[in-house]
């Protein structure tokens, strides 16, 4: 099996795959790890380490061949990042060896919880900086995210209120 989980930065998309690989003993791959080790293992990296949307086009080829790679070799696989976009996801959502979850922050939630957010960046990993967005930017990148899963049925979850029992959801989808 393959879980490939996105969302927008911040919605615990690590601390997920963590859990998850710690009930399935499945590896782990974090596409952050992946740009990162591009970036500093690459000469001459094409996109500057914000360039969300070249990244994601730049890596998702790889991404995608390693799922073929794990799907012919019957190997199970966490990928987790936010560059696994909805527009190039969609084209497993069919695919029974694949699960696909989204994690989204309603604007409530985020209203409501904006320092939050941005306390507990470092969980799972620890950043160098904050990559603190604008929270006006932040909603919209929220919405923007949940209409494309919409559009292109795909699995979500959009937290609203309390997102430790929330996020609950996203772990029972898996198991």
């Amino acid at each position: 099996m393959i879980f490939l989980i996105s969302g927008e930065s911040h919605t615990g998309k690590t601390l997920l795959a963590q859990k998850l690989l710690e009930k399935f003993s499945y590896p782990y791959l974090s596409l952050d790890h992946l740009k990162m080790g591009l970036i500093k293992g690459m000469k001459d990296f094409p996109f500057k380490v914000d360039e969300d949307e070249k990244i994601a086009e730049f890596l998702f080829p790889i991404v995608d061949g390693i799922i073929q790679t794990c799907i012919e070799n019957k190997q199970n696989l966490i990928i987790e990042g936010i560059y696994l976009t909805s527009k190039r996801v969609q084209k497993f959502k069919n695919n029974s060896l694949i699960k696909i979850f989204y994690i989204i922050f309603s604007k409530e939630y985020i209203l409501q919880n904006y320092k939050l957010i941005y306390q507990k960046e470092n969980i799972i990993e620890t950043r160098l900086t904050s990559e603190k967005e604008n929270i006006n930017i932040l909603i919209s990148n929220h919405q923007y995210l949940k209409s494309q899963c919409e559009n292109f049925n795909l699995p979500f979850l959009e937290i609203k209120k309390d997102y430790e029992i929330e996020i609950q959801k996203a772990f029972e989808f898996f198991v």
